[in-house]
């Protein structure tokens, strides 16, 4: 039951962000300015990393909080 859920809310989110994409631009604006910061501050290497670090958070915490 619990795959039905995440399936639909996955075919929710996809659906939303094809009606309307500005939400996703809206959603994904903090991540391009903190990764433009970074990069303006200490260099592209480092903003890369950055961001990759924080994808891994990002998905290793969304599998501790299930």
């Amino acid at each position: 039951m619990a795959k039905e859920i995440d399936r639909i809310r996955a075919r929710s989110a996809i659906e939303t962000i094809r009606e309307s994409p500005v939400i996703l631009l809206v959603a994904l604006l903090p991540v391009a300015a903190v990764f433009g910061l970074v990069w303006w501050l200490v260099g592209l290497p480092t903003a890369i990393v950055g961001l990759l670090i924080g994808a891994v958070v990002v998905v290793v915490g969304g599998k501790f909080l299930k």
